[in-house]
């Protein structure tokens, strides 16, 4: 029999400053078994550092054709395609001529995530932010996760603090180009 996915729930309090984006969220997270708590504290964080009306989950890793995050306008036109860990250069191209924009946000090196994509083809690849974090801090941040989480998010000049069930972290947002 397989396992299911289990289902996190984050109460979040959204302040990045940089965007003047002010919210409190409550997001239910479901986890496949093959995703790791890195995987998904690192899509919640994507998701809130993407905050904007329209923004929604996938179906997840079993959801293929879709990003770990995407926004859609009023009209359901899929506007923003994010994808969450090391994506191929494929899924990139691909989301690229589906969408307006495209993110990428990282728990791993980056410098290793972007390695394949050198010399593959990918749709306005030079416009496509890979985004990650300093070492450690998302291997740190996982430490206090919970099937339910009190969660603040805060951005304030590309530095994120985070504070995860009473455990508090921080760390810069890095960015390069996916090409």
């Amino acid at each position: 029999m397989a396992i299911g996915a289990t289902v996190h729930t984050f109460t979040v309090q959204l302040a990045d400053v940089d965007r003047a984006v002010y919210d409190e969220l409550t997001l239910r997270v479901a986890r496949h078994p093959s995703e790791t708590d890195a995987f998904m504290l690192t899509r919640v964080l994507a998701y809130c550092l993407e905050y904007e009306e329209g923004i929604a989950f996938s179906e997840g890793l079993s959801a293929t054709d879709e990003p770990a995050v995407y926004v859609r306008d009023l009209t359901g036109a899929l506007t923003a395609w994010v994808e969450v860990g090391a994506p191929d250069a494929a899924r990139l191209h691909a989301g690229s001529l589906a969408a307006d924009r495209v993110a990428v946000y990282t728990q791993r090196d980056p410098a290793k995530v972007a390695a394949p994509w050198a010399g593959k083809k990918i749709h306005r690849g030079e416009e496509i932010p890979l985004y990650s974090f300093d070492p450690g801090f998302i291997d740190s941040a996982i430490a206090p996760l919970e099937r339910r989480n009190t969660m603040t998010v805060s951005v304030i000049e590309r530095r994120l603090y985070l504070e995860l069930n009473g455990a508090t972290f921080e760390s810069d947002i890095h960015e390069q180009r996916a090409a």
